[in-house]
């Protein structure tokens, strides 16, 4: 094997890609400060103790673990940068009122997340702190849905959860932790027949309600079955109620909905409402977000939090590609006034790009539409057309 070839599924962004890349980071940046979201910049790597704080298993798989050097303890490799986002709302602001963070950079994973995903995503995302009411989770929502139209997705699908539905129905069922977890397992993968195995030792109304679990998905129309369906308890009516009115706040905005009470994606880890936006016709999701109150607490703060967060590289795919840039055609000259000349259109803000007498532009990224040149004494610009 060649000493320059890279690990699986990590891969050089090569320069018509990284300025798409680049274009999209700063756009959705400004969407965000557009809010009133502040950007932060944390660490690429942490003390793996405070890097998985409260985030459950599936990060601590996901998580590239080093020893520091300095001082002998475990570090990771952060692998999503929620959790740090979280402890600098915690610790470093300490604000008592709304916090709203966004932010943007490399996170490395164990295991790639999807059949074509890279291991080395371009996370962007979004945090609110401090407003447990269903105006954040909505704001949120709507946020990640314009990220995603930023990027070029027209048409979007918008799924949506709550983890409280589950852990409702289950509410009062005498389990051990081995059979809770494997009713978990069967519900997220719909296994009707497991399930069924499972609750066998369940009263009738709980197996009835965990059996429907994975029967309740489709469109808004859902939650009605559900309230019809499901015990009436607080926790589930409430959830019911939230997602009844999210829902309906994205139908009337042109956002397709669909309802899955049976979606346990981060099970362990939110504490609310889920959500996940899907382009037409793609089976991974662009964008994944939700509610996780109880993350704070593991920082010594609970607070209120509602987020999302969304891989670049991804959603660039769905960008056109962007039309060559005009530049002017400059060759190298040693004559007097030249370095001023290409000095004084930079500080224009144009761009000006210097070559070998004779020679030819090979890039896709400019295109040259006009040329310094030495004429009546002085140096000029003027139309360029190749020969």
């Amino acid at each position: 094997m060649t000493a320059w070839l890279l690990p699986e599924q990590f891969s050089d962004v090569l320069p018509a890609e990284a300025r798409s890349i680049e274009h999209l980071r700063r756009v959705l940046l400004d969407a965000a400060a557009s809010y009133g979201y502040e950007l932060v910049i944390p660490p690429l790597v942490e003390h793996v103790d405070s890097l998985l704080s409260g985030t459950g298993q599936d990060l601590d798989l996901q998580t590239f673990k080093l020893v520091d050097q300095l001082s002998g303890r475990t570090l990771g490799l952060r692998a999503d940068m929620t959790p740090q986002a979280t402890r600098i709302d915690a610790h470093l602001l300490n604000r008592k009122g709304v916090v709203r963070l966004c932010y943007c950079g490399s996170v490395v994973h164990t295991r790639a997340q999807g059949v074509y995903a890279t291991r080395e995503p371009l996370q962007f995302g979004a945090e609110l702190y401090g407003h447990a009411g269903r105006e954040a989770d909505i704001e949120v929502q709507q946020l990640a849905v314009r990220s995603l139209q930023l990027g070029g997705v027209e048409r979007m699908t918008l799924a949506l959860s709550d983890v409280r539905i589950v852990r409702g129905v289950l509410a009062g069922m005498v389990a051990g932790p081995e059979l809770l977890r494997d009713i978990l397992e069967a519900l997220s993968r719909k296994d009707h027949a497991r399930l069924q195995f499972l609750t066998r030792s369940a009263t009738a109304a709980q197996r009835e309600a965990i059996l429907a679990l994975p029967e309740l998905f489709g469109d808004a129309g859902v939650l009605d079955q559900a309230e019809r369906i499901l015990p009436d308890r607080p926790l589930i009516r409430e959830a019911l109620r939230d997602m009844a009115q999210l829902a309906a706040t994205h139908v009337h905005a042109g956002v397709e909905v669909q309802i899955d009470l049976a979606d346990l994606r981060g099970y362990n880890y939110h504490s609310g409402m889920i959500f996940s936006l899907y382009a037409q016709g793609q089976p991974d999701a662009l964008a994944r977000g939700g509610r996780y109150d109880e993350i704070g607490a593991t920082f010594g703060r609970p607070r209120a939090a509602t987020g999302f967060s969304l891989d670049l590289r991804e959603l660039v795919r769905h960008v056109r590609a962007a039309a060559p840039r005009p530049a002017i055609r400059a060759e190298w000259s040693p004559l007097e006034g030249y370095a001023r000349a290409v000095q004084q259109l930079r500080e224009a803000g144009l761009t000006v790009i210097e070559i070998p007498a004779g020679s030819m532009l090979e890039g896709k990224q400019f295109m040259f539409d006009r040329e310094l040149a030495w004429a009546d004494g002085r140096w000029q610009v003027r139309s360029y057309a190749p020969s």
